[in-house]
């Protein structure tokens, strides 16, 4: 098992959980003060990361310097709808401007159409340039666009194509993270892989349900009130 999955084991409180959180502001409006703020809660909190836009991400690492908070980017976001080497550029230029982490969205079409060989390709042009850089990758699948069967080939793809987690939603094209989803993913790729939650867990009891069916990450604008027990916006 590894490290983040054997993190499952632990206790979830509000003083511990913060570090499942990747601390996220993915508004295409966001400015520089509110990344800003966000890398400053990130910080005091102790969250794993904190997850902006590509655009961001020099500006996150220089604020997170020192602080043991990793940055975190996307890629083919939010729609996944871009050809696999436009994502592996963009993924290599998101590493090279120093994220530590990459979630890119698939190509959900291929997913939809049960087509584990495009998935695999799309996923693994990304993989390599990711691990190129010393990075680790994250697969978003949209769960809210697929079936059961559908995001059981999606997480296979990932697992084929070296992904080091699997992660439901973008929180942009409807639903979001469910149990349901998060214990049949991981279900699917075994205790290795980390499993990431996302797209509406605003509250210190969605979390814990998320880690209680497997999540080993979670991703979330709300990680300030899931952390303090209260409940948080939807905004992401």
């Amino acid at each position: 098992m590894s490290n983040e999955a054997a993190a499952t084991a632990g206790s979830t409180t509000p003083a511990n959980i913060a570090a499942y959180i990747d601390h996220t502001l993915l508004k295409p409006e966001a400015s520089e003060a509110e990344i800003l703020k966000v890398c400053a809660e990130a910080a005091e909190y102790r969250f794993k990361s904190v997850c902006v836009n590509p655009v961001w991400v020099k500006t996150v690492k220089k604020a997170l310097k020192g602080s043991g908070v990793l940055t975190c980017s996307v890629v083919g976001f939010p729609l996944g709808a871009t050809p696999s080497d436009v994502k592996a550029f963009e993924a290599r230029g998101a590493v090279l401007d120093g994220a530590e982490e990459v979630d890119m969205v698939i190509n959900i079409a291929a997913a939809r159409a049960n087509d584990k060989g495009a998935l695999v390709d799309d996923i693994t042009a990304v993989a390599e340039a990711v691990h190129d850089g010393g990075a680790i990758l994250k697969v978003i699948i949209e769960t809210a666009l697929l079936d059961d069967a559908q995001k059981v080939l999606a997480c296979q793809a990932a697992v084929a194509a070296g992904a080091d987690f699997v992660k439901t939603s973008t929180g942009f094209n409807g639903g979001g993270a469910t149990a349901e989803d998060v214990a049949l993913m991981r279900s699917t790729v075994g205790p290795d892989l980390g499993v990431k939650a996302s797209g509406g867990v605003r509250s210190l009891a969605d979390a814990q349900a998320m880690i209680a069916a497997g999540a080993t990450r979670i991703g979330a604008s709300s990680g300030i009130a899931i952390v303090k027990g209260e409940q948080g916006s939807s905004a992401y």
